[in-house]
Order: C-alpha cells, then structure tokens, then sequence
C-alpha cells in the first residue's frame, strides 16, 4: 500500500511532465495576452513587423490572425515565440 505523502509526490510529478509538453504561447492567444505574460516578445513581434502590436484592438486579435494579416506562418511564429520563453 502506497503511502499518502508518496502518493501525492508521484500525482504532483505527472502534472509537472504534463505542463512540460504544453505549449507556453498558442495562436489562439490573443496579443493583449501574449504581451501580459511575456512583455519580452514585444521587440521579437516588432522585428517581425507585427508593429500593430500597440493598437488597442490588437489587444483582442490573435497571434494567428496578426500572423496571417501580415503573410507570416501562424504555427512557425508560435514556435520561435516559445523557443525564446524556454531560452529564460
């Protein structure tokens, strides 16, 4: 019989590896909250010439609707974007 303290170490490690494989930044995300939890990105947008970033309706759009408004592949941006969270 497992004891609890066992039990509950082993059930807090497979949440950890499972918010291991999950994405930091999706494209469903909208920019307002892309730029609340990382304000980094901003300069990394910017240089992609996402430069609407600032707009206040942009606040609401989502990184795959800027992406595709801007002719740049949704799913490769998410990628670089989370590449340099995991570099932090």
């Amino acid at each position: 019989m497992m004891k609890k303290k066992q039990y509950k170490n082993k059930k807090l490690k497979t949440k950890a590896k499972k918010n291991q494989n999950k994405p930091l930044i999706n494209k469903k995300m909208s920019f307002g909250e892309i730029l609340n939890r990382h304000p980094e990105l901003a300069e990394t947008l910017m240089k992609k010439g996402m430069n609407c970033i600032g707009c206040g309706m942009a606040m609401f759009e989502t990184l795959e609707q800027g992406a595709i408004m801007h002719g740049i592949n949704p799913n490769k941006l998410v990628e670089e974007l989370n590449k340099k969270i995991k570099k932090r």
